[in-house]
């Protein structure tokens, strides 16, 4: 057993059959306990996490990341033991350390939520155009800068069991982050931000999220932000 025997990560997951195997086999060294939903993936996934040793739950066609997340958590939640909850992606870009440091920051501050931040000191590193589409959801999105957040779709997260029990997204694709960050500000989550480092590799690009995709994203939250939210 590790040092953290009650912490759970729930990781997303659609066709990430070369990258998966090695992105649980690394965060076991930390915590035992990894769950990846398959999220109707086509390729070989679901070998390469039983494999690794990962808990496994399959969606039969692919929901989208946001229900893939759900499914996680209420499979995390419904562990013995279970009380601290961590969503981490499947294509490499999130860091253990980076998870290690929020759950201490949570174990030891006053609360109940901790997302990972890529705005802190030299951003150069992260594609421009990313930077461009995250900046502009903070600068549209009024809940998310009251809550003093900067990176409101960084999907790393750190959460206790309050956060776990109350979670209930609804938004199935991308826009599934801001439905998080209504759910912080309107049942009263006490969330803080961490730095961490985001590790963008030809890979992880390459299965990132699309120019498209940022710009609906923009596109909602405009929407939300004129509706009152």
């Amino acid at each position: 057993m590790s040092d953290w025997p009650d912490v759970w990560l729930i990781v997303p997951v659609f066709n990430e059959a070369q990258v998966i195997g090695e992105v649980v086999r690394n965060a076991r060294k930390t915590f035992d306990h990894v769950v990846c939903v398959d999220d109707g993936s086509r390729d070989g996934s679901a070998v390469e996490i039983r494999a690794a040793g990962a808990h496994l739950v399959r969606h039969p066609v692919n929901l989208g990341q946001g229900a893939a997340l759900q499914t996680g958590v209420e499979y995390a939640r419904a562990q013995p033991g279970a009380r601290y909850f961590v969503t981490f992606d499947a294509d490499g870009q999130h860091q253990v350390d980076d998870v290690v440091a929020m759950l201490g920051r949570l174990k030891s501050e006053d609360v109940d939520i901790v997302v990972g931040t890529r705005f802190h000191g030299d951003t150069s590193h992260i594609p421009w155009i990313k930077r461009l589409i995250l900046k502009t959801v903070v600068l549209l999105s009024p809940r998310t800068r009251r809550l003093g957040l900067t990176d409101a779709h960084n999907g790393l997260r750190v959460f206790n069991r309050t956060v776990a029990e109350q979670l209930n997204i609804t938004l199935n694709g991308m826009s599934h982050a801001s439905e998080i960050v209504e759910m912080i500000d309107r049942r009263g989550w006490r969330v803080a931000e961490e730095p961490v480092t985001i590790l963008y590799t030809d890979y992880s690009m390459a299965k990132g999220q699309s120019v498209i995709n940022g710009v609906n994203i923009v596109f909602e939250t405009m929407l939300k932000s004129r509706a009152g939210h």
